[in-house]
């Protein structure tokens, strides 16, 4: 049985998803549909499925819609057997999710600031909100990854390497790996493992 996802080849969303998938054994069940999506230009033909108009959005052989990535990853993770990406409860359970959290929280705040920039006419404010922002969470994660290291490959991993590659995609001028040498080293090691490769940003 194959599911199918809306997918895009330079969303971190989706390709969170995907690293997700492949971590999980599970990426030859996932059939993609290429699905354009722009803040200011909704894709009809996604909306029917999902009335945010958002990627991904994956497609269950019953025809069952599940979104956003998070819910998604949760359930590829429920259908490996024994919980793999988030365990299933305890302490352990909250630190995973806080983990990913933050680093998700980041991408969704790197995208916006994104589209801000992209303007022709920014909000200096805005900008240095997210700049502000980013710089706050970085440090976070810089100061936390020996600890996410500690552990087996779980959410919180995977969003973090999509993150890191994400940086380098559309954030290059920020030059994040100057203060983040522990955050940077494990970027550059998960970024060699088999489903980050499999994955790797598209630019098309």
């Amino acid at each position: 049985m194959t599911m199918r996802l809306h997918w895009s080849p330079r969303s971190p969303f989706v390709r969170k998803v995907m690293v997700a998938a492949h971590e999980l054994g599970l990426a030859d069940r996932i059939r993609t549909t290429r699905t354009v999506v722009a803040m200011t230009k909704p894709a009809l033909d996604l909306l029917p499925e999902n009335p945010l108009g958002k990627i991904p959005t994956l497609v269950l052989e019953d025809g069952t819609v599940l979104y956003d990535s998070t819910v998604i990853c949760e359930y590829l993770d429920s259908l490996s057997g024994a919980p793999r990406l988030v365990p299933a409860s305890g302490p352990a359970r909250w630190a995973e999710l806080r983990r990913h959290a933050l680093a998700n929280g980041l991408l969704d705040l790197l995208i916006l600031w994104r589209n801000e920039r992209d303007k022709a006419q920014p909000l200096p404010a805005l900008l240095d909100a997210f700049a502000l922002k980013t710089r706050h969470a970085l440090a976070a994660l810089e100061a936390e990854i020996d600890a996410i290291a500690a552990g087996p490959p779980g959410l919180a991993q995977v969003t973090i390497g999509v993150l890191g590659e994400y940086l380098d995609f559309r954030f290059g001028d920020l030059d994040w790996r100057k203060g983040h040498p522990r955050l940077a080293a494990w970027c550059a090691d998960f970024s060699r493992r088999p489903s980050m490769r499999a994955t790797a940003i598209v630019d098309a």
